[in-house]
């Protein structure tokens, strides 16, 4: 049973408009999320139903889980300060 990850339009253009190094780091643990959404190290958010968000490196990923469609919605991405 495997999520299907998706960008939303913001987070599309926050991805294309970090350095390639930075977005080959942050690749394969966004691909990761697929397997498995919930992996060590994740936090939950407060406040927001089914929001998450992982950290790689000095860099973060918010994104959404919705459990009856299988699918993970990465909705924000960035660098720790902006984030």
């Amino acid at each position: 049973m495997s999520y299907q990850v998706e960008f939303s339009k913001r987070a599309a253009k926050q991805f294309k408009a970090l350095s390639l190094e930075i977005q080959l780091r942050l690749r394969p643990k966004i691909d990761d999320l697929a397997d498995e959404p919930r992996p060590s190290g994740v936090v939950k958010l407060t406040g927001k139903e089914n929001l998450y968000r992982i950290r790689v490196g000095d860099y973060r990923v918010l994104y959404q889980i919705e459990d009856e469609d299988l699918i993970v919605l990465i909705i924000k991405l960035g660098h720790r300060s902006d984030i």
